[in-house]
């Protein structure tokens, strides 16, 4: 669900092989903080097949892919659809009434169709993290196996400070090797390793969807911002999806810990449109990632235009009922800032990637 500032949505296809499995690197050698996200990346070419149809009618297809245009007024939601634990996938766009502020809005565009994604795989490095960090970039291989095969992923290693340790790339084994990167030491800065990786993909994710992929096994405890602030700059940003893993067992952190660790996820996921996990084993983080993997495949993409015109930075709430058989649930986001840009000014205190 985004506000669009005449954005093109780059559907750029490009096939690769995604391997299980992940490899421990040796050590960086003397790791320097990444830059404000200047990397070049390599251009992708598109092929010549022709554009996916979808619901909404087929993509256009230009010199660099396939794009689907959409205006400035226009809010994009990513649905998915629950009855009890299955996904429901039949349904068509007249099953679907969007309010916006208690108001019935008219729906311009519906698609259930298998759009790339760009993800953002944010992953904890604290010295709390390093005995479950090799079972960890397995499962995230495995997430990245089982997406579709034109996804686009960049690496986020953090703890008391947040690093790139590889860029956007459809090429398993650079991600591979950014996982690798394992030197588990301080603390926990999640909120601003988020609020940086999802600035990040509004500023340089080609693909229509996006989504952050969070696995950590702490509470935050070394973050300039704070919890309502990261929610709030997803929002301005009408950013990404968040799916939360959080590796909360053992005897490490006290039940109080705990507590505001999980609710602190469930937030950042329930306020985007995502979910929230927490097994009681590494064991079952690979099932996990799976069902993230099946979960953005399987989302409905819907497209209206608000009927409150005003861009006056307020903040507006969104439900979607479903008329169905099995009195099927929505999960979408909670809603959005109605800001001109797109990309809103930074939240107090927010920092980049170091």
């Amino acid at each position: 669900m985004r506000l669009c500032n005449n954005a093109i949505f780059a559907l750029v296809l490009c096939a690769s092989a995604l391997p299980l499995g992940a490899q421990q690197a040796p050590p960086r050698q003397a790791q320097t903080p990444a830059p404000a996200l200047t990397e070049d990346r390599d251009p992708v070419r598109s092929p010549d097949a022709a554009p996916p149809e979808t619901a909404g009618g087929p993509l256009r297809k230009e010199s660099e892919g396939y794009v689907l245009r959409t205006n400035v007024e226009e809010v994009v939601l990513n649905a998915t659809v629950l009855e009890g634990a299955r996904i429901v996938q039949d349904l068509k766009k007249e099953n679907f009434q969007v309010i916006e502020d208690g108001v019935k809005q008219t729906i311009l565009s519906f698609q259930h169709t298998d759009l790339p994604v760009s993800i953002g795989l944010v992953v904890d490095n604290s010295g709390s993290m390093s005995r479950k960090r090799p079972a960890v970039n397995k499962s995230a291989m495995d997430l990245i196996a089982a997406s579709n095969p034109q996804d686009e992923a960049f690496v986020v290693n953090f703890s008391d400070e947040a690093f790139i340790d590889q860029d956007l790339t459809s090429e398993v084994s650079k991600l591979r090797d950014g996982l690798a990167h394992i030197e588990s030491r301080g603390g926990t800065a999640l909120y601003d390793a988020v609020v940086a990786s999802a600035d990040k993909l509004v500023a340089d994710g080609k693909r229509p969807k996006q989504v952050i992929v969070i696995i950590t096994d702490g509470e935050d405890n070394a973050s300039t911002l704070t919890l309502e602030q990261t929610i709030r700059r997803v929002q301005q940003l009408s950013g990404p999806v968040i799916y939360s893993i959080g590796l909360l067992f053992g005897d490490e952190m006290s039940h109080s810990e705990v507590r505001h660790a999980r609710r602190a996820l469930e937030m950042l996921s329930t306020e985007t449109g995502g979910m929230a996990f927490f097994p009681k084993t590494i064991e079952q983080v690979d099932e996990i990632a799976a069902e993230v993997a099946r979960d953005i495949r399987s989302q409905y993409t819907i497209i209206y235009a608000p009927t409150n015109e005003a861009m006056d930075g307020t903040f507006r709430q969104i439900k979607i009922a479903v008329n169905a058989p099995g009195k099927p649930t929505v999960r979408t986001r909670s809603g959005y800032y109605a800001t001109p840009d797109q990309a809103a000014a930074p939240a107090k205190n927010s920092t980049a990637f170091k």
